[in-house]
């Protein structure tokens, strides 16, 4: 099975509204919404597992019916951080997945997912054993010496922006989130699963990305999310 983890555990404190982000209506639809969309229209995705911000499960389930996300079978409460969130969808699975399914990871506020990329996460993940999403640096980065200068800088074309979709088979991540807790290694800051894997000795395997696939943290991410899909159906676009 492929199963999709999609986390909406955030409460969305930097976007400053009332309610978590992941819930905003943006054009008369919830973002999470345009988010499970994508991985429900997705013939390789056999279900989807929701972490979810407490209080918010019943509103979610019910969204869900309103949208027919069928696939949606499974919601559960997120942690106090994002690899909390993540362990406690991981755990929850134990009894639900062999170890060579496919778990798919991805942010529920990355609502622009393509289904090429979701595809092309999947595939490498069956040829090497995980796959994550990546897209080459375009900008240069540079090393500080101090607070106002630099003599050293990082060529380009040797990084990659890695992001979710991410996909790991069941068996591995498991068992890496297991060690990970016990040993706390790679659960701390703004750690997630792929920079965890990597403390954990693990090599990771880049699948394809997308600009579009943005993350929406704040009200400029939001608007751009917005300009986005106006320019959908725009008939001049190639």
């Amino acid at each position: 099975m492929n199963i999709a983890l999609i986390l909406a555990g955030g409460s969305g404190q930097r976007m400053g509204q009332d309610i978590p982000k992941q819930f905003l209506n943006v054009y008369n639809k919830p973002i999470i919404i345009y988010t499970l969309e994508s991985f429900q229209c997705h013939p390789r995705i056999d279900a989807i597992l929701t972490v979810c911000i407490d209080g918010w499960h019943d509103i979610l389930w019910a969204y869900a019916r309103q949208f027919n996300i069928t696939k949606l079978k499974w919601i559960v409460s997120g942690g106090s951080t994002g690899q909390e969130s993540i362990r406690n969808g991981v755990f929850f699975l134990e009894d639900k997945c062999s170890p060579e399914d496919t778990i798919i990871i991805h942010d529920g506020i990355r609502p622009l997912i393509e289904a090429s990329v979701l595809s092309d996460v999947i595939i490498k993940c069956e040829q090497y054993g995980n796959g994550v999403t990546a897209l080459p640096y375009n900008e240069q980065i540079f090393l500080m010496d101090d607070e106002i200068s630099t003599t050293k800088y990082i060529p380009r074309e040797s990084l990659r922006r890695v992001s979710t979709p991410q996909a790991y088979k069941f068996g591995k991540l498991d068992e890496s989130y297991h060690i990970a807790f016990e040993k706390e290694i790679g659960i701390h800051g703004s750690s997630y699963t792929n920079t965890m894997m990597v403390e954990l000795g693990e090599r990771l395997y880049f699948a394809a990305g997308s600009e579009r696939n943005i993350k929406l943290t704040t009200k400029d991410d939001l608007e751009m999310f917005k300009a986005f899909l106006k320019s959908e159906n725009a008939e001049w676009l190639k």
